[in-house]
């Protein structure tokens, strides 16, 4: 399930539905504030295992409360999209990933909601074959996309970095740049 603390968080945890969507991950999505309606959160994380659910996405800005407030809640895995708002999301990412021992909840990056919904699939994948199979199948793409940028961009890059930098000393720096560049990538 998903949980957004607010509507206006809709354009982030659309990135999610959209990916769970792709796995075929069944999923609801509500909107529950862990201060505006407490109470109502806490009554659907309790009963979230028992309701079908195996793994609870929490988007939430500002304070972000509402990850930490959902796992107190429930032993289910938690995943925590810290949103972007008045100070780039650091408010967010640092009230979600600082939970008390005991209270785990995974964060993943700021307005990261693909990565949510990757590492919840990922979850659910331990005891479903099919969505296992489909990461699977999604991460040989990425590995093949990561393949394609290698023998055909970056060669592209490497040459136009090289030429900028040929003039006085600036060919020795641009390959030592390449190297190190062709060791990351």
């Amino acid at each position: 399930g998903i949980i957004m603390g607010s509507d206006s968080d809709l354009p982030v945890v659309r990135k999610a539905i959209d990916t769970l969507a792709s796995f075929d991950v069944p999923y609801e999505v509500h909107i529950y504030s862990a201060h505006r309606t407490p109470v109502q959160a806490q009554s659907f994380t309790a009963s979230a295992r028992d309701n079908g659910f195996g793994v609870l996405i929490c988007a939430a800005g500002m304070a972000a409360h509402l990850a930490g407030a959902v796992a107190a809640n429930t032993t289910l895995p938690v995943i925590g999209i810290p949103v972007k708002s008045k100070l780039e999301g650091m408010d967010a990412l640092l009230s979600t990933v600082q939970m008390h021992s005991g209270i785990p909840v995974a964060t993943v990056a700021i307005d990261g909601a693909t990565n949510a919904a990757l590492l919840a699939a990922q979850i659910l994948s331990v005891s479903d074959a099919e969505i296992a199979k489909k990461l699977d199948e999604k991460r040989k793409q990425a590995i093949g996309i990561e393949c394609t940028f290698k023998e055909t961009v970056w060669p592209m890059i490497q040459y136009c970095f090289a030429n900028i930098f040929m003039g006085g000393g600036g060919y020795i720096i641009s390959m030592y740049f390449t190297i190190f560049l062709t060791n990351v990538v």
